[in-house]
């Protein structure tokens, strides 16, 4: 009776993880090239539309502009014109923008990752009486239209409530409306609300008071989440356009996303196109450096140990 058993409890596992071709038939010669053949095809269309855009831009920024009209898709026709890219840095200031970028980026990723763990901080672990409440209104912000708080935020940051100075042409008001993210402030509640109670018990039995608990504690056992923030924060603040563009009109403080498509119709297009390649890849090569890093804070590692 145990054979059979085993029999028949082996042939419903195999019935479970059974697709739309069994095993015997991933075997069979003709199936096995077919699906091979197929893997390689989407692996090519998986990289020409990935990388396909980025190898265009890359070979257009050096290509000069009659080409790029006339053969958009030749390897360089009429030869490869090097001088668009040092022209794009020199003349676009393509190294100003970038540097606006990076401080707008690194300023929005500071105050968000800040206000989020704060918030959640309060709202998982210290829990107020109110905490159901504010929990509720931070929610209720997440269904109302980003559009819909355009005026009211310019307004805000033209005649700011306390400091009573505007704020425009300053990273001030870039930096702050992005910390304001209900969706990061809730990610991070609800991961705080995971973390073992056991933890933050034994802290307080040692005399670790609410900050104590917070910095020694919380933020160790908090790097899965924390970078994921970080990630949507960066991203955001990379590709942001319609607010740096109303807060930050004085061209000397623009990110790159403002100012690139303000100087397109004053450029060239083989300088504007190098120095859209240079704006793209400064950032794919950031990345290839510090993938690791990268990736190990977006939570790779394990988040406890012991």
């Amino acid at each position: 009776m145990s054979v059979k058993k085993s029999k028949r409890r082996e042939s419903l596992d195999d019935l479970a993880d059974r697709g739309v071709l069994s095993g015997f038939d991933r075997k069979r010669p003709g199936v096995k090239i077919t699906m091979s053949a197929v893997h390689v095809v989407l692996l090519v269309g998986l990289v020409v539309a990935g990388l396909g855009p980025i190898l265009w831009l890359a070979k257009a920024a050096v290509t000069p502009t009659q080409d790029t009209l006339r053969q958009p898709f030749a390897l360089w026709p009429h030869g490869i014109d090097w001088a668009n890219l040092s022209t794009a840095w020199n003349d676009i200031h393509i190294d100003q923008y970038f540097l606006n970028t990076i401080i707008i980026a690194l300023g929005s990723w500071f105050f968000q990752v800040l206000v989020a763990t704060t918030a959640g901080y309060a709202l998982s672990i210290l829990r107020p009486k109110y905490a159901p409440i504010l929990n509720g209104l931070v929610l209720a912000t997440l269904f109302i239209p980003a559009v819909v708080l355009l005026v009211p935020l310019y307004l805000t940051i033209l005649h700011p409530p306390i400091i009573g100075t505007s704020m425009l042409n300053t990273f001030w008001a870039v930096w702050l409306p992005a910390a304001a993210n209900a969706f990061n402030i809730l990610l991070v509640k609800r991961f705080f609300d995971n973390l073992p109670r056991e933890v933050f018990e034994a802290a307080k039995t040692d005399g670790a008071g609410p900050f104590r608990v917070f910095w020694s504690i919380v933020l160790p056992m908090s790097r899965p989440i924390l970078g994921v923030v970080s990630v949507f924060a960066i991203i955001a603040a990379w590709k942001d356009f319609l607010w740096p563009l109303l807060v930050l009109p004085d061209p000397a403080v623009q990110p790159l996303s403002v100012r690139l498509p303000a100087v397109q119709s004053q450029t060239e297009l083989d300088v504007f196109l190098a120095a859209l390649a240079i704006s793209t890849i400064i950032p794919v090569v950031l990345f290839l450096v510090f993938q690791r890093l990268f990736l190990r804070s977006a939570g790779l590692g394990g988040a406890v140990k012991g």
